[in-house]
């Protein structure tokens, strides 16, 4: 199995058990997202409840929860919404904390295509959430969220060269 880490804090964020797709000529990656329940266990026993007296609802609580799948296995934590002056910031320092981590191929594929990137996520940033990895440091890379058109999951964004490849 291969888990993917922030070069920056060392969060687990992606693993391959959920494919991705390049975009940005491979500066972004695109994961679906999928909402899972979690929590809810339906035990047939056999019995026949109205025979035995009991009802519908005997104070059993079964906690049944929804959650995305990406957010709840990598503990993601979301943030508050960047408007577009908050995101270039955040890109310039992003940028600068990253590129010291890539190797010299890397940074010149990253510094070369990080600009379409930024671009294409400014395009959607009304529609984005943002998480960080569990620590949720400040200079952490963000993993952006959005819901494509008619979609009822979410997708994720990642910066790929923000990414380490640990094999477990």
């Amino acid at each position: 199995m291969l888990v993917y880490q922030d070069k920056l804090t060392g969060d687990e964020l992606l693993s391959d058990s959920f494919p991705y797709k390049e975009l940005e000529n491979g500066v972004l990656w695109e994961v679906d997202g999928h909402w899972v329940v979690q929590g809810a266990v339906d035990v047939d026993i056999g019995a026949n409840p109205s025979a035995e007296g009991g009802g519908e609802d005997e104070g059993v609580d079964d906690q049944a929860v929804k959650v995305v799948d990406i957010v709840d296995t990598f503990r993601l934590q979301e943030q508050p919404a960047f408007d577009k002056k908050q995101f270039v910031a955040y890109i310039k320092r992003y940028i600068k904390n990253l590129t010291p981590k890539l190797e010299a191929d890397e940074q010149e594929v990253f510094k070369k295509n990080v600009e379409g990137a930024t671009k294409f996520l400014l395009s959607k940033i009304k529609d984005l959430q943002f998480f960080v990895g569990e620590s949720m440091g400040d200079d952490a890379s963000v993993v952006f969220a959005y819901y494509k058109e008619g979609a009822t999951d979410p997708t994720f964004l990642y910066f790929a060269h923000g990414l380490k490849e640990v094999k477990c």
